[in-house]
Parts: C-alpha cells; sequence; structure tokens
C-alpha cells in the first residue's frame, strides 16, 4: 500500500515562495506518476501540476493559472516529490494534495483527481498580508 505524506505548508506574504514536498511509502516513486491538486476555501479540488514517472523524459504539466510561478520536481533517491511555489498570491491560499497513481495515463487525464488511487492527507498554504 502506497503512502504519501505531505510536509511545507504555512502562513506567507504574497511575493513570497514556498516549497512542499510529499513522500511516498510502500512503493518507489521512480514508479507512480504524481500530481499536485489543491482545494480553495468553499471551492472544488483543482489540478495544479504533474509529473510523469522515471522514463517519460520528464514530462511535467501545470495548470494555467501557476505556469511560470510553480514547478514540479522529484527526487527517486529520497521517494519524494516537490512542489516550487514562487511569486504566491492571495488566490493561492488552499489545502495542497500530493497524488499518485500507478497506472498509465494519458496526458489529459493528469488533470483529473479521479486518475489518482493515492492521496496525501494534505497541507495548508495561506497566503497573506
Amino acid at each position: 500500500q502506497v503512502q504519501l505524506v505531505e510536509s511545507g505548508g504555512g502562513l506567507v506574504q504574497p511575493g513570497s515562495s514556498l516549497r512542499l514536498s510529499c513522500t511516498a511509502s510502500g512503493r518507489a516513486s521512480s514508479t507512480l506518476n504524481m500530481a499536485w491538486f489543491r482545494q480553495p476555501p468553499g471551492k472544488e479540488r483543482e489540478f495544479v501540476g504533474a509529473f510523469r514517472r522515471s522514463g517519460y523524459g520528464g514530462m511535467t504539466y501545470y495548470a494555467n493559472s501557476v505556469t511560470g510561478r510553480f514547478t514540479v520536481s522529484r527526487d527517486n533517491d529520497k521517494n519524494s516529490w516537490y512542489l516550487q511555489m514562487n511569486s504566491l498570491k492571495p488566490e493561492d491560499t488552499a489545502v495542497y494534495y500530493c497524488a499518485a497513481t500507478s497506472g498509465s495515463p494519458i496526458s489529459s487525464l493528469f488533470r483529473s483527481a479521479s486518475t489518482f488511487e493515492y492521496w496525501g492527507q494534505g497541507t495548508q498554504v495561506t497566503v497573506s498580508s
């Protein structure tokens, strides 16, 4: 059974940076496709970014709202994934979740939460002055 644990959330000011981490146990992260989702207060969960598993050229996907500001990465030696968030805005306030799947979804399905069978518990990110 794969377990995911996020860390790194917190309260930051607009324009700041923050890096979230997600560590997997139970399976090598290099064999999993992963993604980050977020759920703003009172809204539905939404796609943030994704990273194909090793062997697919490090292909990444991003939501339009975070392109150029957020970067997904992974460290297979640490069985971990990361979400580097720069130039944070108040509208980035949300609970952030990492997710993973052992399947091989087509590109468009990375943006769908239903694609992923493994989820972390979430970490709160609040951007406020």
